[in-house]
């Protein structure tokens, strides 16, 4: 499975027989290096309705074909816009050819704030992804520090890759991050949702050392938005 970074909470998932694009903030994201013509996702993931997450997904999905998975309210607006979409909850999972994925919680809120009203947009989700060799990849989407992260994320799913935001202000910062890393005891953490703007600014190195200190078994993966990263476990 390889693995890029767009940036804030873009990434790419690759595995043998999809391309996933989880939370495709592209366009206006000051951290992405490519534009949406350079993508092409079999599968896009969405974790709740905001700008910055929504992103591009109308325009990549009917350029592309590709299919939305997100929570019920966001499919329900997506299919009145004439785009592919499964709308599930949290605790739901559907298998799209050789990954299964499921939405788990998340703290946080949702809406659709570049819309005229800000509309509802549902409760805010995170995604876990299992391929088919086993590995299981958590997105945590925007979100707090809560006892889902423990109890349902790391005691049940076990997933040997986490992606944590850690910019505060909307999200964990790098010390509620590293609690969470502790809890789920992946083999990976991932940071994100930091330094793409100003009021996220934040020293990835220094939530690697909390890491180190609290979770030495984890490994701080620091991506680099212009590269893709093969995970090996």
């Amino acid at each position: 499975m390889n693995i890029r970074w767009y940036g804030h909470s873009a990434f790419e998932l690759t595995s043998e027989q999809l391309n996933i694009l989880v939370d495709p903030f592209i366009t206006g994201n000051p951290s992405c290096p490519v534009s949406i013509d350079q993508l092409s996702p079999d599968v896009i993931c969405v974790t709740h309705g905001h700008a910055d997450h929504f992103g591009d997904t109308v325009e990549l999905a009917k350029n592309n074909g590709s299919l939305v998975i997100t929570n019920y309210e966001i499919s329900q607006y997506l299919q009145s816009v004439n785009v592919k979409s499964i709308g599930i909850n949290c605790g739901a999972s559907v298998k799209i050819g050789d990954v299964g994925i499921r939405m788990l919680s998340a703290q946080h809120s949702s809406s659709f704030d570049f819309l005229p009203n800000n509309r509802y947009a549902g409760s805010a989700g995170s995604f876990l992804f299992t391929f088919n060799d086993g590995t299981n990849v958590f997105h945590a989407g925007d979100t707090g520090l809560f006892g889902d992260l423990r109890d349902v994320v790391g005691n049940i799913y076990h997933p040997d890759v986490a992606i944590l935001p850690i910019g505060n202000i909307f999200t964990m910062d790098p010390v509620e991050a590293a609690i969470a890393t502790k809890w789920i005891n992946p083999k990976i953490v991932i940071p994100m949702h930091y330094n793409s703007f100003d009021s996220i600014r934040q020293d990835p190195e220094y939530f690697k050392k909390l890491v180190e200190k609290h979770s030495p078994t984890t490994r701080t993966m620091i991506l680099d938005v212009l590269n893709s990263e093969k995970i090996v476990l």
